[in-house]
C-alpha cells in the first residue's frame, strides 16, 4: 500500500523538473561536499542542500508516463528517493567522524604535513545509522572493531 501511494503521488505531481535534472543537482551536492576531501562547513552545507533538493523533488518533478507498464522514468524516481537518503547518511555520518582514515579526508583533520590524522581512539567502530522516521534524527549504533591479524596504521601517501 505504502509503495502504491508513493508511486502515485510521484506520477501526479506533474512539476517542472525532470528525475534527471534533480539527480545530476543532488549527484553534484555530493561531489563537491561529502566527496573524496571534504570538511565541517561542506558537510553541513550538503545536509541543507540535500534537504532542499528533496523537498523540490517532492514538489516540482515530472515523472512521464504511466504505471500501467513499465516505466523507466519512474524507477528512476523512486531509485532517486532512496539516494536522497543515503546521500544525507553519508554526509551525517561523515560529518559525525572527526578524523581522516582511509580513502576520505576530513580537511581539518590533518598533520602539519598534510598527512591523514587518524583518532582510533574515539572512531575504532563501524557506523549503523538506525532510520527513526521521516523528519526524526537517525540513531548513531557503534560496533567496535577489533583487528587481530593486521597492524593498524595512518596511510602515508609520500613514502
Amino acid at each position: 500500500k505504502a509503495v502504491k501511494e508513493k508511486i502515485n503521488k510521484l506520477l501526479s505531481i506533474k512539476g517542472k523538473r525532470s528525475v534527471d535534472d534533480i539527480h545530476k543537482e543532488l549527484g553534484l551536492v555530493m561531489w563537491d561536499y561529502v566527496g573524496m576531501a571534504r570538511n565541517e562547513a561542506g558537510l553541513k552545507k550538503a545536509l541543507g542542500l540535500i534537504k532542499d533538493l528533496k523537498k523540490e523533488f517532492w514538489s516540482n518533478v515530472y515523472v512521464a508516463g504511466e504505471n500501467d507498464h513499465f516505466n523507466q522514468e519512474l524507477e528512476k524516481a523512486l531509485r532517486l528517493v532512496d539516494f536522497f537518503e543515503i546521500g544525507e547518511l553519508m554526509a551525517r555520518d561523515a560529518l559525525n567522524r572527526n578524523e581522516s582514515c582511509g580513502g576520505h579526508f576530513r580537511e581539518e583533520m590533518q598533520t602539519e604535513d598534510g598527512e591523514t590524522k587518524r583518532d582510533d581512539e574515539n572512531y575504532m567502530y563501524v557506523a549503523a545509522w538506525e532510520y527513526k522516521g521521516e523528519g526524526v534524527e537517525p540513531e548513531l549504533h557503534k560496533e567496535p572493531l577489533v583487528y587481530e591479524n593486521i597492524k593498524i596504521a595512518t596511510r602515508n601517501y609520500k613514502d
